[in-house]
């Protein structure tokens, strides 16, 4: 078994840490796990993309071109970034229904593209994709990664326990702020109600 994610988005979102948390997770699992981290010269506040690779036998810490099992975007216009990553036939796409416009849309003056418009370029490379609103019940964006985390295993879209992933996010948020596990818990358990 070999399981290939890509997390993408705005640097200052969380995607750093979601992909600590699944790596430790399937670390917990018992499976060998690469990682590794692209951004731009911008962290905060520009494009951001981490590869988590975990199964037996892990070679290369990078998704290849058209490998990827699943993609998480906590940013919707982010997704696109990482349709290069996709199959139509395997990937699936779980995505945030924030909007951060980038720079370049004020440069060019132009706006950044509707739901349906994404929706659109999106179906080229998957037919599996759902883009989840994470403020209709998250209220601190930031924690919109642990929810996402928890809706993707209540889904089965990433094959990791409820248990493992918890006891992942308890050792790095926990490590860090402890005062932060209470309002983790309670963002992690509404995303299997």
């Amino acid at each position: 078994m070999k399981f290939n994610l890509i997390i993408t988005g705005i640097g200052g979102q969380g995607i750093l840490t979601l992909g600590s948390i699944i790596a430790e997770a399937a670390l917990l699992e018992g499976y060998e796990v690469k990682t590794a981290e692209l951004h731009g010269l911008s962290q905060r506040g520009g494009h951001t993309e981490m590869h988590v690779r975990f199964g037996e036998k892990i070679y290369s810490p990078l998704v290849r071109q058209g490998n990827a099992d699943l993609i998480i975007s906590l940013e919707l216009l982010e997704s696109l970034r990482a349709c290069y990553y996709a199959s139509k036939e395997k990937t699936k796409f779980l995505i945030n229904n924030y909007k951060i416009p980038p720079l370049s849309l004020y440069l060019e003056k132009t706006s950044y593209p509707e739901i349906e418009e994404i929706k659109e370029m999106l179906k080229n490379f998957s037919s599996k994709f759902e883009i989840i609103d994470t403020q209709k019940v998250v209220k601190n964006l930031v924690l919109s990664n642990v929810y996402l985390l928890g809706y993707a295993i209540k889904n089965a879209y990433l094959p990791l326990t409820k248990e493992n992933a918890w006891n992942a996010i308890v050792k790095v948020i926990g490590a860090r702020k402890s005062e932060a596990i209470e309002i983790n818990k309670q963002v992690f358990e509404k995303a299997f109600e």
